[in-house]
């Protein structure tokens, strides 16, 4: 699978991550199955916070003999510098490591939380103590708005935002656009969500994919479509969605990666408009 540099950094990133949701729930046996299975079709970054259930508890061991050869990216919805420090020690232990190669502070969405996480006694004094230990590689943020994606860059050198780039936001709500100016006029490595998001699920419809809270694309051609918009962009790597069958999916359409036309653009953007998107539930 090929890799691609994140930000200033000289990691190589596979541009295929893997979502820790993929393990949420699933046996030790399975756990490990797909963490193999995704080592072997090249995947070297994986991705799991503590909201997501057990995953935590789950990838830790299948993770384990393969510890020194991935990229280990964490996160924490904490917003105060104790809370993140507890949470983030819990994390270590879960996820049988001494180290994370990325931390992050989870779905930033108001100005308020900026305001918090970045002020005394706010989650980011923990994070940068967890660096200057060494415990941590970098620092990066997740974000669900704008406003407060553009307001952490303006505040600190993150090496990484994860941000929702994702084709029907993009063409139908113009959101991620003026993220992704703001990202590379500062040289952040970009990691994307939600590429392979179709919109919100409908009321009377039947949600197939449970680890999901929105409707995945499920057709070949059009995941074929919205997930080399996103990689062409480009991004350094997209997160997979919670399924192994979208995971694999993915990594099928990143074998054979080509940047997509102006010609495919105009297909996705014609339909964008006619997709209840997943904006307000951000």
């Amino acid at each position: 699978m090929e890799k691609r540099i994140l930000g200033k950094t000289k990691e190589r990133l596979s541009i295929i991550g893997f979502g820790g949701i993929v393990v949420m729930n699933e046996t030790a046996r399975s756990a490990s199955r797909y963490v193999s299975t995704a080592i072997d079709r090249g995947i070297n970054y994986f991705d799991v916070a503590p909201e997501y259930g057990n995953a935590q508890e789950t990838l830790g061991p299948a993770l384990k003999p393969y510890r020194d050869k991935v990229f280990l990216a964490c996160k924490t919805l904490e917003r105060t510098k104790k809370g993140a420090e507890r949470e983030f020690n819990d994390s270590l232990k879960k996820l049988k490591t001494d180290y994370f190669d990325l931390y992050q502070l989870h779905s930033v969405t108001t100005l308020d939380e900026v305001d918090q996480i970045m002020g005394p006694g706010g989650a980011f004094e923990f994070f940068i103590k967890a660096k200057e230990k060494g415990f941590v590689k970098y620092l990066g943020f997740t974000a669900h708005s704008e406003e407060a994606a553009i307001a952490l860059m303006d505040i600190y050198d993150f090496t990484s935002i994860l941000f929702p780039f994702n084709w029907a936001l993009w063409f139908k709500d113009d959101f991620g656009p003026a993220v992704f100016k703001k990202a590379k006029e500062k040289g952040i490595g970009i990691l994307a969500l939600k590429a392979l998001a179709k919109g919100a699920w409908g009321k009377d419809e039947k949600r197939n994919w449970g680890k999901c809270w929105y409707a995945p694309i499920n057709s070949f051609e059009e995941a074929f479509l919205a997930l080399r918009f996103t990689l062409s962009l480009p991004v350094t790597s997209a997160v997979s969605p919670g399924h192994a069958e979208l995971l694999w999916l993915a990594c099928d359409i990143a074998d054979n990666f080509k940047t997509i036309s102006p010609e495919e653009k105009d297909v996705l953007k014609n339909r964008s408009q006619s997709i209840d998107t997943i904006l307000q539930e951000l």
